[in-house]
């Protein structure tokens, strides 16, 4: 993740400017900041500090000073030590101040760039040779980087450097000159091998790995086998692109957790796309063929993932329960362009609608979804977070709808983000989309890994707007029958005047039902006041909000909409006036302790 830090208000500009335009995804947060109210954390230093720790790349739009102090008792292994950049508060520049070679000058060329400043770049390679030896190419790997600085050292020399070229390509080091015969090296190879001195080892993303298994199959055994194949072959983990299937095995978990283990993504192809690779199968089956369509998954995935040109270095191989095979592409293999992988499916509440009322993990999930699935108004409240994304709308009462539709485009493949207002868990699509999975156990969605992501509720919201009112114990009643009886609704409703809730009612008012919530109010008057304070939150979060406070007496059905949060005070509540204006509070007994 990346946090993007500023420590003085004439500096947050700028962090937001960064904020916008670096991926959501990887955002860790505008942290350390000074928000609208002025307010900066007491502890600038240690925040930073905890942040490099934890492994967050920082872009600090202060002094350089402040971030070196707060990260300098860190400072333990350069291998595994995040990115740092400073920014100048005017950003008119970018520096690099650690991992300059894992991310930090990139980091720094894309601030310069979205700033309209300067990277102020200062590692030798990248300056003289324009390219750094232990910085390769997404999905190269290093296997000895120690290696890199001495070869490093002697191509800025001008002293000869042999290039051996064993699997793929080195086209990024083709700029360079490179002698035939020489001490230092740079070796590019799949194979797991003994670096000889001054020799730097680099595995190209060169290798599918081909996987079958029976359902239900342990992790451990396929993961194993996979182990033990590339130690008796004698081939690289770090030249491995992607673990490949076909489409009936998405939802395994032998096959997800060996590709989290290798740290590669998962790919899958089509029974029919497998049969494309039936002439180049060394084992076809005919068991195989009958049971899934296709006579070779571990093969034929393999050879699907390298191309046609692409050969087969170990046949399938297999232990009790698991498959597998091994093929080499002639280039780096890019699994973006590879058959379907692993849908996803964020349930997201976006709170009231207003960006700064969405927590950072809803933020990343809209960012990193390709399709966007919601309610047309919930959609247009994401403003410029929606930009790019394929949106899918519906109107309300199309609930069941909409949830099937992410559920389907999940299973596609797709990573989509199902959006909810307030939180996805509390009256919105959370429940339904596990609803249907139970219900309609469709095996297209089987593949879809599923987060809910929680948001800020219109109760969370209208208690902060009207002060402290839901303090002490409290209860959710939706005075919608649509789903609910209302004899059931009514039961709780006497259970929660009994009780002395707080209440807090959902969907209390509609075009069709003009009498739930002066029904739910006579019930409640039976055990608290008249003057028991009432809060009405409307479009919270909205341009249009406005918050009202009445007693329990004077609610009317002409006081709430369907956009109306209305929350209504036990008997314990209390209205009280400060900074011109009326608050709510419930106590929750710390007076006996202030006395």
């Amino acid at each position: 993740m990346i946090a993007v830090l500023c420590v003085t208000p004439a500096a947050l500009a700028v962090a937001r400017r960064l904020v916008a335009a670096l991926p959501q995804a990887q955002l860790h947060g505008l942290a350390g900041r000074i928000d609208d109210a002025d307010i900066v954390f007491s502890d600038t230093k240690g925040h930073i500090g905890e942040l490099f720790r934890n492994g967050n790349a920082i872009i600090g739009v202060c002094a350089a000073g402040i971030l070196i102090r707060a990260v300098a008792p860190y400072l333990v292994d350069k291998q595994a030590e995040p990115a740092v950049v400073a920014v100048a508060p005017d950003g008119s520049c970018a520096v690099p101040l650690l991992g300059g070679h894992h991310g930090a000058n990139d980091l720094a060329r894309h601030v310069a760039t979205v700033l309209g400043g300067h990277a102020a770049i200062t590692t030798a390679g990248d300056l003289k040779l324009g390219v750094a030896l232990d910085s390769p190419p997404p999905g190269w790997h290093v296997a000895n980087p120690a290696a890199a600085k001495p070869v490093a050292a002697a191509l800025l020399a001008g002293q000869p450097v042999r290039l051996e070229v064993e699997a793929g390509d080195a086209d990024w080091l083709s700029h360079l000159s490179f002698a035939a015969d020489a001490e230092p090296a740079v070796r590019v190879t799949d194979h797991a091998v003994m670096a000889e001195d001054q020799e730097l080892l680099l595995n190209p993303p060169v290798l599918a790995l081909g996987v079958g298994c029976e359902r239900g199959c342990d992790p451990a055994e396929l993961i194993g086998l996979v182990k033990d194949t590339l130690e008796a072959e004698a081939l690289a983990p770090g030249a491995i692109a992607c673990v490949v299937s076909v489409d009936l095995k998405s939802d395994e978990k032998a096959v997800l957790q060996l590709a989290r283990s290798l740290g590669v993504p998962a790919r899958f192809f089509t029974a029919a796309r497998l049969n494309q690779e039936t002439p180049r199968l060394q084992n076809p089956s005919d068991i195989v063929l009958a049971e899934i369509g296709c006579p070779g998954v571990a093969e034929g995935a393999a050879l699907a993932a390298v191309g046609a040109e692409g050969v087969l270095v170990v046949p399938k191989t297999k232990s009790k329960r698991a498959t597998l095979a091994v093929a080499r592409a002639p280039h780096a293999i890019d699994p973006a362009k590879l058959g379907q992988g692993p849908g996803r499916l964020f349930v997201v509440g976006i709170g009231p609608g207003a960006a700064q009322w969405r927590i950072p993990q809803a933020s990343a999930a809209i960012a990193a979804a390709t399709d966007l699935v919601g309610y047309g108004l919930y959609l247009d409240l994401l403003g410029d977070a929606a930009n790019g994304k394929t949106r899918h709308q519906s109107d309300l009462g199309a609930e069941a709808d909409r949830a099937r539709m992410a559920l389907d485009l999940a299973g596609q493949g797709k990573s989509v983000a199902l959006v909810c207002s307030g939180d996805a868990g509390i009256y919105a699509l959370a429940t339904l989309v596990f609803e249907l999975i139970e219900r309609e156990a469709n095996p297209a969605w089987r593949g879809a890994e599923i987060m809910v992501i929680p948001g800020v509720s219109a109760l969370q919201a209208a208690a902060a707007r009207a002060g402290a009112p839901v303090n002490h114990d409290f209860c959710t009643i939706s005075l919608s029958d649509l789903l609910t009886p209302w004899e059931t609704i009514e039961k709780r409703l006497h259970a929660a005047a009994e009780a002395d809730f707080v209440v807090c009612f959902y969907n209390p008012v509609s075009k069709r039902r003009r009498d739930q919530l002066t029904r739910a109010r006579d019930i409640l008057l039976a055990g608290r006041p008249a003057e028991t304070p009432v809060i009405l939150a409307r479009q919270l979060g909205r341009p249009e909000e406005t918050i009202r406070i009445i007693g329990l007496g004077d609610l009317t059905a002409d006081d709430a909409d369907m956009l109306t949060m209305v929350v209504v005070g036990s008997s314990e509540s209390r209205r009280i006036a400060f900074g011109g204006r009326e608050w709510v509070y419930t106590p929750r007994g710390y007076a006996k302790k202030l006395r």
